[in-house]
């Protein structure tokens, strides 16, 4: 499957999505409607917030779907180090970079959210595409 970012630039972050990754849990429109609406094109208004909000909302993205980066490089963010969440009935969730072994191929991948399929069900196993909802995973 091939992989489709797009980017969103308000001149000081980019927002990126990898809409493959998404496991469209709704958190991030309805956390900032203005910003992310999935039904309008584009679906992303990067004008529609602050970039401290826009920041804050990426940051609960479950998946990583929704990242972002400083435009500015002076700029240097205060990240914790990595952390493993097991998420009630859904993914394996970690937070910060990490380098993923998978068939012996090796991926770093970096991002601020990575969910990784605990269901067994995913169709782009290591990671989770939101089967554990249509399959009521229990975990």
């Amino acid at each position: 499957m091939k992989e489709i970012v797009k980017e969103y630039s308000n001149g000081e972050i980019t927002v990126v999505w990898k809409p493959n990754t998404c496991i469209h849990s709704g958190i991030c429109f309805r956390g900032l409607p203005n910003v992310f609406d999935p039904r309008k094109r584009p679906w992303t208004n990067i004008e529609g917030a602050s970039t401290h909000e826009i920041v804050e909302q990426v940051n609960k993205c479950p998946s990583g779907a929704l990242s972002y980066f400083r435009n500015n490089a002076e700029i240097k963010e205060n990240v914790p180090g990595n952390t493993i969440e097991v998420s009630n009935d859904g993914p394996l969730l970690i937070h910060g970079n990490f380098k993923l072994m998978s068939n012996g191929r090796e991926e770093y991948v970096q991002n601020t959210t990575t969910a990784l399929c605990r269901c067994g069900s995913s169709g782009n196993k290591p990671f989770c595409d939101g089967s554990h909802l249509r399959i009521s995973f229990k975990g």
